[in-house]
Order: C-alpha cells, then structure tokens, then sequence
C-alpha cells in the first residue's frame, strides 16, 4: 500500500511512502497569486503530482494533518490556510483517494515529539531515514519532515485502530 502524507498549507509538504520506504518528497506546489508576492496552491499542479504517484489499481491512502485556527493568527492567512485544506481534501475526492485525517498531537506523540521544538520532527525523521539528511537538511525542511511522519504513523498505527 501507498500511504501519501501531507502537511497542509502553502509552505507544507507531501511524502509518498510504501512499504515505510520514503518514495518521494515534494513541496506543496503553489503559484503567485496578484502582484505582493502572495502564494496560492496550484491545484492543477497537484492533481498532476498525485496522479504520478499512483499505479492504476494500487491501493493509496492519503493522510492529511487535521488543523484548526490557531490563536493569534491572522483572519486573512487562517483564511488562505483553510482554502488551501479545503482544496486538497477536494482535489483527493474528485482522484478517488481514500483521505484520513490526524491531529497534529496525536502523530507528534506517537513520535515522542510533544512539547518539543518544531525543529525536532526533522531530526526524528532524519534518524529514521539517514539516507534523506541531505533532502531534510535545511530548517524550512520541517515541513517535509512532518508529511514523511504523518505518512509513517498512518502505516504504523492504522490497524490498532480498528478495535
């Protein structure tokens, strides 16, 4: 099974993982949107990148990290923030692809990652994939970092749910 994880919003990543082998890493494709250099997802670019991750009859799921508002957060970015989730939960629905979401605290604490640095899901990731040090090097990395252990803990938590 293919699990594709993803870190939602502008500056967020995807991971395809199978088999807990890391396939692919990729930044969210985005655009410019207007001329103050803002950002916007380009869904056509990710229609592109998921359908080149899957094999026609392979079993995929997608988890997305499930997130809310936070407090102190602009009204204009928590809007394009939820455009962005918005559009990835319907860009997965319209491909057919089966979508899961996990908070953030859940995936962080399977990883012994709470209450620590933001920093720190890159370094976990990296002591589980040394071979991507060099893709995970750079702090704005982070982002990859935490769609590769979302994807991960979908693969390794998912059956212990079912009970």
């Amino acid at each position: 099974m293919k699990i594709i994880g993803i870190d939602p919003g502008l500056s967020g990543a995807i991971a395809v993982l199978q088999n807990n082998k890391v396939l692919n890493i990729f930044e969210m494709p985005v655009m410019a949107e207007g001329k103050k250099n803002k950002r916007q997802l380009n869904s056509a670019l990710l229609v592109e990148l998921l359908n080149n991750q899957i094999s026609k009859g392979e079993e995929v799921s997608v988890v997305v990290e499930q997130v809310n508002a936070m407090p102190g957060q602009g009204v204009t970015s928590m809007f394009n923030f939820g455009q962005t989730f918005g559009a990835i939960k319907g860009i997965c629905a319209a491909l057919g692809l089966p979508i899961f979401f996990v908070r953030p605290s859940k995936w962080k604490k399977h990883f012994e990652l709470i209450n620590s640095s933001k920093d720190s899901s890159r370094t976990k990731a990296i002591e589980m994939y040394p071979l991507l040090s060099k893709d995970l090097a750079k702090k704005k990395d982070v982002n990859k970092s935490d769609a590769i252990l979302i994807a991960r803990f979908y693969s390794e938590t998912r059956f212990k749910e079912i009970k």
